[in-house]
Order: structure tokens, then C-alpha cells, then sequence
């Protein structure tokens, strides 16, 4: 899905950037990675950012949006924002009738909600 060649839109939240660097940071503070691996991923994954995902930034209406979706659902403030940008992004897709957007994450708990919702989902943990 992500490759090139797919020639698929990536897009992806701001915040992402902040979830992956805690998540490579706990690593390496349990010992899973170097502090060469940490910063070989923070490099890569920052080429990516620039390169090949369209950000969606966080805006006040966004943070908004994202704010009734954590009093409606049990969601971590987050998630709530990366489902909030997936969300008005399929909004601005649909009036423009376009290709639907996948919103892809593992937690099933926040994929049942965002299909719920009208999106379509995959999980990378089950989609070969």
C-alpha cells in the first residue's frame, strides 16, 4: 500500500511525527533499540515525512472535532486526532468525488469507529 509503485496519496497527521519518535524512544529505553537504530528510523521515517506523506496539519477545528470524538468514544487524545483528520479529509474527498480514503491503523477498537463512520479500514497487523 505504501511502495511507490502503488502510486497511492499517503496522507498522515502532524502528531504522527510525535507518535513515532516516543514509540522509537520507548524502544530504545527498554533496550530493543541502539541509539544507532533510533536515530537510523528518526532519519527515515523524517525522508518519508518530507517526500511521500501529505500532511495534515492540526488545526483549531480539527483539534475541535477531535475533542467531541474523545467525549463520544473511549479513544486517547491521539487517536482521536488522527481519526478527526481521516475523517475531514474523507469529507473534502467525497465532495469532490473522489477515491474514498483507507484509513489505516491496528487498533480495532479505533478502526470499528472510523467504519462506523463511513471509512473504509486496514489493519496492517491482518491486511497481507
Amino acid at each position: 500500500m505504501t511502495a511507490p509503485e502503488s502510486a497511492h496519496s499517503l496522507l498522515i497527521a502532524r502528531i504522527t511525527w510525535v507518535e513515532i519518535l516516543s514509540a522509537l524512544a520507548r524502544q530504545q529505553r527498554e533496550g530493543a533499540v541502539t541509539a544507532v537504530q533510533l536515530l537510523q528510523a528518526v532519519q527515515s521515517f523524517r525522508y518519508d515525512l518530507d517526500t511521500q506523506y501529505q500532511v495534515v496539519e492540526l488545526t483549531p477545528d480539527l483539534a475541535e472535532y477531535a475533542g467531541h470524538l474523545v467525549r463520544a468514544y473511549p479513544f486517547r487524545a491521539y487517536d482521536a486526532i488522527q481519526l478527526a483528520a481521516a475523517l475531514r479529509v474523507q469529507a473534502v474527498l467525497a465532495r469532490a468525488h473522489a477515491t474514498p480514503l483507507t484509513f489505516v491503523c491496528a487498533d480495532e477498537r479505533l478502526l470499528t469507529v472510523a467504519q462506523s463512520a463511513g471509512l473504509r479500514v486496514a489493519n496492517p497487523n491482518t491486511t497481507p
